[in-house]
């Protein structure tokens, strides 16, 4: 099935939502999203379900009540007992449906290497062509990086531009994204809607409040603005409350942050170059090539490069900023850093992104 012929939505529960305070998968979350997610497939659409949780659920059961550990390999290890206990429990909130449900474990180099982005791509549309569906989750038991720097927020963001989805589902365990911190702020209310996730709003975004996620509320602003940029909106809203996932997609007034997408979608290659491929190295270029980039259209000249942060090699993801340091692009660098000197294009604009 092409996901682009029908309502493909991507639903990310986070880590404090799937599991109790003990630690434990909480299985009304489960089923709660389940019913939902069921309704929605049976009326045509498609779903991918991100979850998080598999290191919380994993010491639940081996830890005996001591502290969670910090060690990476032990926090794979963790993980490895927790997988199994997450997808069980998917596969019991679907049960009742006799709705199956696929596990596909994703790591960076799946987002990085063209072709295995293309098989994760395949293997999720196959899931669906087969009635299934698929659970994503981080890699954590052999991707260690990702237990220290990744977040599920990012990685639903990603699958949401993989499957061409139309909309991404963030459940927390917030209301939403809110005007301050409530812990700081008594009076901070719910922001319904956001346009624009400009650097201020990215900025007053606080990390993780529940101590055992990843993520936090900066990491699902940061998701949403990734999915802006692909065309997709963004819906942040609170996982435990009865039929959350069905009245979203209803379009529910009051319930939740709303993003709104650009109108203008990146390409499937351009959103990839954008958001998938890991940032080698930062150059700064003077004002007249970030003129020419801002116009638009104008691929960069080594000309152009004031400084270089870091070494570089061909065909590596590299971002672009002003000399005050400011955002301006991404894009795959035709060359090394070693032979920018004798270069004349250092990156095409068919390989440039512009974030501005």
């Amino acid at each position: 099935m092409n996901s682009m012929m029908s309502d493909v939505v991507v639903i990310k529960v986070g880590t404090s939502s799937v599991t109790t305070a003990r630690g434990d998968v909480d299985v009304a979350v489960l089923a709660n999203i389940a019913a939902d997610v069921q309704t929605h497939v049976a009326s045509g659409g498609q779903v991918v379900l991100v979850t998080s949780g598999a290191i919380t659920a994993g010491w639940s059961a081996v830890g005996q009540g001591a502290a969670r550990p910090t060690e990476a390999r032990i926090l794979q290890a963790v993980s490895a007992v927790g997988q199994p206990l997450l997808m069980d429990a998917w596969r019991g909130a679907f049960a009742s449906f006799d709705r199956a449900v696929g596990q596909v474990l994703l790591a960076p180099h799946d987002f990085a290497d063209r072709t295995q982005y293309l098989h994760a791509r395949g293997t999720i549309e196959a899931l669906w062509q087969l009635g299934v569906v698929p659970v994503v989750n981080e890699n954590d038991a052999v991707a260690d990086e990702e237990i220290r720097y990744g977040d599920n927020d990012r990685l639903a963001a990603l699958v949401a531009n993989l499957v061409g989805a139309t909309r991404l589902i963030l459940l927390t365990d917030t209301a939403g994204l809110l005007t301050g911190d409530p812990r700081l702020d008594p009076s901070a209310t719910l922001i319904e809607e956001v346009q624009t996730l400009d650097d201020e709003l990215m900025a007053s975004a606080s990390g993780s409040t529940s101590g055992v996620g990843s993520g936090g509320m900066a990491s699902k602003v940061a998701a949403a603005r990734m999915a802006q940029w692909s065309g997709i909106e963004t819906v942040i809203a609170p996982a435990r409350d009865a039929g959350v996932v069905g009245r979203v997609l209803a379009h529910e007034s009051g319930l939740g942050t709303t993003v709104r997408p650009r109108s203008e979608r990146l390409s499937a290659r351009k959103a990839w170059i954008a958001f998938a491929l890991p940032t080698t190295s930062r150059l700064v270029i003077n004002e007249g090539a970030a003129r020419a980039l801002r116009d638009g259209g104008s691929s960069l000249l080594a000309v152009g490069i004031v400084s270089v942060a870091n070494s570089f090699a061909s065909h590596d993801a590299v971002e672009l900023v002003d000399e005050s340091g400011a955002l301006l692009a991404k894009g795959l660098s035709r060359v090394s850093s070693e032979q920018l000197e004798e270069a004349g294009v250092v990156i095409h604009r068919d390989e440039l992104v512009v974030l501005i």
